[in-house]
């Protein structure tokens, strides 16, 4: 059932004043990507164990799988069953107008990103689009995401190392986040301090330096990309720091892919595919949102 746009605006106004309390009791809401039903059950199976709030999130290629509203539908029906804290992120949202939908749908993180869909667009091309944004949001409140670049890196599983030298040369800097922060009006800063999109088959390293300073320097929330294949002392100092926000999906991803191949080489005779997902994919999945819950300092934070 649709939400109303009270309803909307109640659920914004929370998550606000849920992201201002993270960030002055050192946590961080895990934003977790949701694929299908089963991932969103062991996000919030995650979430009920360890009494954490959290947020669930879909791009574009799972909006357009999945659409808007049956996400919103999805999630609401859940987080009554489960009694848990949970918010909707439209992450990567590649336009304005895709942006728009899900404000109008009642998502209460909304993250433009239009380099998504132009990794040279310029700085102009993306304060242009994220003021609209901000703009927009005001109709129900939603917390508005940007940031001043592209992120590399993507949700899958990566053969190649990281250098380390490219990485660094789109790094996040104090002054320009602080010039992009105040130029856009945006709730929530993605920095870039060697975070990436994927798993890789070395640990990300973090400059929590570099973290620090672009802390003391803006006063919006600031969210991590790319969290997976992250050493958990990152997350732990990154809250401590003021960190709001990290997502989380190539962990899970790897998880479910493999535990569901093993499962079915396993399981030749069993062809409702269904339960084998609930009794072996599930729980394996929601021990990797358990682990990140626990780095993010969120356990027992929960305000259902």
């Amino acid at each position: 059932m649709a939400l109303t746009l009270r309803e909307m605006r109640l659920n914004c106004d929370k998550a606000r004043q849920r992201m201002n309390e993270a960030r002055d009791e050192h946590w961080a809401f895990g934003a977790f990507n949701l694929d299908d039903e089963a991932t969103l059950k062991a996000v919030l199976q995650a979430a009920r164990v360890k009494q954490a709030p959290v947020l669930v999130e879909v791009s574009q290629g799972e909006v357009d799988d999945i659409g808007l509203d049956v996400v919103r539908d999805m999630v609401d029906n859940l987080k009554r069953q489960y009694g848990v804290e949970v918010y909707i992120n439209l992450d990567h949202s590649p336009s304005v107008e895709a942006a728009k939908l899900g404000i109008e749908a009642g998502f209460e993180f909304i993250h433009i990103d239009v380099s998504q869909a132009n990794h040279n667009a310029s700085d102009d091309d993306i304060i242009s689009a994220t003021k609209k944004v901000v703009n927009y949001a005001k109709l129900t409140g939603a917390l508005v995401e940007s940031e001043p670049h592209y992120f590399g890196g993507s949700s899958n599983l990566h053969n190649e190392t990281i250098d380390y030298d490219e990485i660094k040369k789109t790094f996040s800097s104090p002054d320009h986040a602080k010039y992009f922060v105040e130029s856009t009006g945006i709730d929530t800063f993605a920095a870039a301090i060697g975070n990436l999109h994927g798993k890789y088959p070395v640990p990300k390293i973090l400059d929590l330096e570099l973290l620090k300073s672009i802390r003391q320097t803006i006063d919006c929330a600031i969210s991590l990309h790319g969290g997976s294949d992250t050493p958990g002392h990152y997350f732990r100092d990154a809250v401590l720091i003021g960190v709001s926000k990290v997502n989380i999906n190539s962990d899970m991803r790897y998880a479910y892919r493999t535990t569901l191949e093993k499962t079915l080489m396993e399981n030749k005779d069993e062809y409702s595919v269904a339960k084998l997902i609930t009794k072996f994919i599930i729980p394996v999945v929601q021990s990797v949102v358990e682990s990140k819950i626990d780095d993010l300092n969120s356990v027992g934070k929960a305000k259902p």
